[in-house]
C-alpha cells in the first residue's frame, strides 16, 4: 500500500491511525479556531496525528433554507488561521473546478463530496494541483466502483489520493456499513478512510434536514480500525444539539476522548 504524506503525517503504509476530525461546517472564526484547539490536546493526549476539518461551504443541503458556511473567501481565511495557530493540515471538501484555484492555497486536502465523487471534471482537476485528494465514495457505489475513479485523478500524474468509506444507501433515510468495503478499497493500493459520523447520518431523516444516530459512532470506530483502516473521520462539535448543520451524527469532544481512548487500544492489539 502506498503511504500518503500529509506535511509530517504519514496515512498508510503500516503508519498509526490518523485522525480526521472538526465540526461539519465553519460556524464562525472564533468557534472554529476553540474546537481546533481542543480537538488537537485531545488527538496529542492519544498519541494520534490530527489533520482538522471544517467545510466553508456545504453546498449540497437538502433545503435552500439550511446553513451553508461561510462561503470560499472567509472559509478559506479561517481554516488557514487554524493550520498557522495550531500547525496541523487542514482538509474541506470542493464543490466545483473554479473552487480549486483558491483553495488549492491553503488546503492540505482537497475532498470530493461523496455526491460529487463520479464527476470527471472536478476529480481530474482536483489532481492536477497536486494536493492529497480525498475521495468519499458515494452512498450509491460499490467499493469495487471506486476503481475507475482512481484511475481518472492517476491520469493526471496523482498518486496522492485516499479513499473514504462513509456507507451506503440501505433504504429510505438510512445508511449502513458493510465492512468489506475497507479490504477492498485498500486492496486498491492506496489508504483508506472510515467516516464514522457520516455513516451514522440518516439522510433527510428530519424533512428538510438530516438525522443521525451518534450512539452508534463509538462502535463503528471501534469495528473499523479491528477490520483494518488507515484513519478515521469524525466530525466533532462542543455541543452537536446545537450545530446548524450536521448535528445529529456529530459527536462531542468528551465522545471523541472515549472514542480514541478505545480504539488507540485496538490498534494496539492488533501490532
Amino acid at each position: 500500500m502506498k503511504t500518503v504524506n500529509v506535511g509530517k503525517i504519514r496515512i498508510g503504509g503500516g503508519h498509526p491511525l490518523v485522525l480526521i476530525a472538526g465540526p461539519c461546517v465553519i460556524e464562525s472564526e472564533k468557534s472554529c479556531l476553540e474546537t481546533a484547539g481542543k480537538i488537537k490536546r485531545i488527538a496529542s493526549d492519544a498519541g494520534v496525528p490530527f489533520i482538522f476539518k471544517s467545510s466553508y461551504d456545504k453546498a449540497n443541503r437538502m433545503s435552500r433554507d439550511s446553513f451553508r458556511g461561510p462561503g470560499l473567501e472567509q472559509g478559506l481565511r479561517i481554516l488557514n488561521k487554524v493550520k498557522k495557530t495550531f500547525h496541523v493540515p487542514v482538509l474541506s471538501d470542493v464543490h466545483c473546478s473554479r473552487e480549486l484555484v483558491e483553495a488549492q492555497e491553503i488546503l492540505d486536502i482537497i475532498q470530493i463530496p461523496a455526491f460529487l465523487c463520479r464527476q470527471t471534471d472536478i476529480i481530474v482537476q482536483a489532481a492536477y494541483t497536486g494536493k492529497v485528494v480525498n475521495i468519499k465514495k458515494g452512498q450509491f457505489l460499490a467499493p469495487w466502483d471506486m476503481q475507475p475513479i482512481i484511475k481518472k485523478a492517476e491520469s493526471a500524474g496523482n498518486t496522492s489520493l485516499i479513499l473514504t468509506e462513509r456507507g451506503v444507501s440501505f433504504g429510505y433515510n438510512n445508511l449502513v456499513v458493510d465492512f468489506r468495503s475497507l479490504g477492498i478499497m485498500r486492496g486498491f493500493g492506496y489508504p483508506v478512510v472510515f467516516d464514522a459520523t457520516h455513516s451514522v447520518q440518516l439522510p433527510g431523516g428530519k424533512g428538510t434536514c438530516s438525522g443521525g444516530q451518534r450512539e452508534f459512532v463509538s462502535a463503528l470506530s471501534r469495528a473499523a480500525v479491528a477490520f483494518g483502516c488507515d484513519a478515521l473521520f469524525l466530525e466533532v462539535h462542543p455541543n452537536p444539539d446545537m450545530a446548524p448543520c450536521d448535528g445529529p451524527n456529530m459527536i462531542s469532544l468528551k465522545e471523541l476522548k472515549q472514542v480514541l481512548a478505545q480504539v488507540t487500544r485496538i490498534e494496539k492489539t492488533l501490532k
